[in-house]
């Protein structure tokens, strides 16, 4: 069974790259990314396993929240169409 689990994360050293955390994220095969800091991510993994994996992407200093959103009441305020689509299907 697939979840949506929701990856939320604030990346403590300023002007770093972490590019090699957002291609992590961007390679789960179904993802959006309706906030700066915010991913939902479509997966067989539980919330802790996707938490284990990312925290190979980050600093120890960094901070990093996941949950497991699936079937669970969503709402939002001014997201892209694209996202809200992908939100209505996925969650």
């Amino acid at each position: 069974m697939e979840n949506t689990i929701l990856v939320s994360y604030d990346l403590m050293v300023p002007g770093k790259d972490y590019e090699k955390l957002r291609d992590h994220l961007r390679s789960y095969p179904s993802w959006a990314k309706p906030l700066e800091s915010l991913w939902l991510l479509k997966t067989e993994m539980n919330a802790e396993q996707v938490n284990e994996t990312v925290m190979g992407y980050i600093d120890k200093n960094d901070k990093l929240f996941t949950i497991d959103v699936t079937g669970k009441e969503a709402a939002w305020y001014n997201l892209s169409q694209k996202i809200s689509e992908w939100i209505k299907g996925n969650i």
